[in-house]
């Protein structure tokens, strides 16, 4: 990786030889601006307002515009001669817990390299002193003509310094919370909750950039004269209208990615299942006239069993029967 800053880090009196090599890189694709007429290239040119000539870039320098619409000429000498101590230095100010850096600071990250075999032992005496602290460095950096802010800490053997903005320039997040009072139930709480722990743990190694690879596909297939693949559209964009009806949903799909039986799902009731429950009950009822024949068929079947039994009995049994089944005749006045 090539190097896009040589410097050294300041650590009170100790200085650190270092590299500063980028950490991150993108990879969408590029496109052209074209005519979409004869499909030619479509180029910017750096042409001066005044005499409408284009100007070459070893012919254009930097300026101010001032309030009154005036350009105020600025040279590299004019900037040269600024104090900027961390010009060459990243200079380690504090060293803090990294919760109390807001994420909404972060930007780009560095890989930060010890220059030379002087440097590996200073770099790995601030590397092991930042693991045993828990924390991280807070430093200023210069960096392409401005001033920076930087945070430092420890992946794995390496030294990593993130870009941060400087607190001034995060904004106040006003107005972009919601402004309606809404009121969230527990019965919904728990299936956010389901569905978070349904979702389980995700290899962040294993996500890429789908919509890059459709791209990439798109090209290829255009360049060899084949045919293109339509991809079924993204879903999504549309107004939740039932939001314990799409949990749930969300849930059971969660579920069924993961391969988990029916009967492992969570102990929600979804509406699809909602509708299944009240079909079975109807049916159940339907079914409870059969029910009552089987019984009645059952209790017919045990009497006559009991007559039959009653036949082989002593004459004595059957009489003493008889009399305790025939009720008593009231004689009339």
């Amino acid at each position: 990786m090539r190097p896009i800053w040589n410097g050294a880090i300041s650590f009170g009196l100790v200085s650190i030889p270092i590299k500063l090599v980028n950490a991150t890189e993108h990879h969408s694709v590029s496109f052209r601006q074209i005519h979409t007429a004869d499909g030619g290239r479509i180029r910017y040119r750096k042409v001066c307002e005044l005499d409408g000539e284009e100007i070459p870039a070893s012919e254009i320098g930097k300026g101010y515009e001032e309030p009154g619409g005036g350009i105020m000429p600025i040279t590299d000498e004019d900037l040269a001669a600024l104090p900027l101590p961390t010009a060459k230095t990243i200079e380690i100010v504090t060293f803090v817990p990294a919760s109390e850096i807001d994420p909404l600071q972060m930007d780009s990250a560095y890989y930060l390299s010890a220059n030379g075999v002087p440097a590996a032992k200073p770099y790995v005496l601030l590397r092991e002193a930042l693991k045993r602290s828990d924390k991280v460095a807070v430093a200023k950096f210069a960096l392409r003509g401005r001033e920076r802010l930087g945070m430092l800490r420890v992946v794995d053997d390496v030294i990593v310094m993130h870009g941060l903005l400087w607190p001034d320039e995060v904004r106040e997040p006003e107005g972009v919370a919601p402004e309606t009072k809404v009121t969230v139930r527990d019965t919904e709480l728990d299936l956010a909750d389901a569905l978070m722990n349904t979702l389980g743990d995700v290899d962040l190694e294993s996500l890429h950039d789908d919509y890059r690879e459709a791209v990439e596909e798109m090209i290829a297939a255009k360049a060899s004269g084949g045919e293109l693949v339509e991809r079924p559209p993204a879903g999504g964009g549309g107004q939740v209208i039932d939001l314990m009806a799409a949990l749930e949903k969300s849930v059971r799909a969660a579920k069924e990615s993961r391969g988990e039986a029916e009967g492992e799902e969570a102990e929600v009731t979804s509406m699809a299942g909602r509708k299944t429950a009240a079909a079975s009950s109807a049916h159940a009822k339907k079914s409870k006239p059969a029910a009552k024949k089987t019984a009645t068929a059952k209790k017919s079947t045990a009497a006559k069993k009991a007559a039959s039994a009653t036949e082989k009995q002593p004459s004595g049994a059957k009489k003493t029967t008889a009399k305790k089944a025939t009720p008593r005749k009231r004689t009339s006045a």
